[in-house]
């Protein structure tokens, strides 16, 4: 069986070429020992092209391309038939059916699964980290952290920490309780990246309450006292004010209003 050169042409990566050439390649035995796979990644422009072809003309080489840019394939398919050089076009006419079907044009920007891809990971990686500093778990997570959250119970913390991490930023947050000095990492974060929630005392009161009856307790405990939310809010303002961070009052916000602060106060 004769050799099988092949040059895997793409304005990406070329891993998708590579792998369709491969598969491809496989369906015939022994054709995999015998092929020599050469990629070509990162191609934008036609001086690149034509380089390559007149490369795989001198050493019969057989092109398979993934190019998004329907300018480039139109002149990669013109020069390989002018020199005739065999090539097979992997993304245009999938990219023309469907150009076809949502009556709309491609972006033709290179890249984009893996973008794509890259995004869904850090999405993961943020939540991940969200559940895994929640509620001052682990103080370590504060220096490593996007944004730090600080506030007393109930103040929306965890949900807002899980909304941002939606949006792909490592959050952590803390709770201030009187009785329990803050861990030392939150007086060593950059205060630009903090933010300390606070709610007035009376809405607090009735949501502190309301968390009582819910899991069957009496709404009478010194959680849901004025005095005590009080005490602790007191608290929470001494230990902000030594951080320097921003307070934002989050009484009559829903989650995605607080968080749309946070986001806009970091760009």
């Amino acid at each position: 069986m004769k050799q099988l050169r092949l040059f895997v042409v793409s304005d990406s990566v070329g891993e998708t070429g590579e792998l369709v050439a491969k598969a491809a390649v496989s369906q015939y035995l022994y054709a995999d020992q015998n092929a020599v796979m050469k990629r070509f990644p990162y191609i934008d422009s036609i001086e690149h092209l034509h380089e390559i072809i007149k490369l795989a003309s001198q050493q019969n080489a057989f092109i398979v391309y993934t190019l998004v840019s329907k300018e480039l394939r139109m002149y990669l398919s013109a020069e390989t038939v002018k020199l005739g050089v065999p090539a097979v076009d992997l993304m245009g006419p999938l990219m023309d059916a469907l150009e076809d079907q949502l009556g709309a044009k491609p972006l033709e920007e290179a890249g984009l699964v893996r973008k794509l891809d890259d995004d869904y990971f850090k999405k993961v990686e943020a939540i991940e980290f969200a559940v895994k500093y929640d509620d001052g778990r682990d103080p370590r997570g504060i220096l490593m952290a996007d944004i730090v959250l600080v506030g007393i119970s109930r103040t929306s913390k965890t949900p807002l920490s899980q909304y941002l991490a939606h949006k792909r930023l490592k959050v952590a947050n803390v709770p201030l309780v009187p009785e329990v000095d803050p861990p030392e990492e939150l007086y060593q974060v950059d205060p630009a990246k903090c933010f300390g929630l606070v709610i007035s005392p009376d809405k607090l009161n009735h949501i502190r309450k309301e968390r009582l009856i819910a899991l069957g307790l009496n709404d009478d405990a010194n959680y849901a006292q004025i005095n005590r939310i009080h005490e602790e809010i007191t608290h929470f303002y001494k230990v902000v004010d030594r951080i320097g961070c921003e307070v934002l009052d989050v009484t009559n916000r829903a989650v995605e209003e607080t968080a749309n602060l946070i986001l806009n106060k970091r760009k």
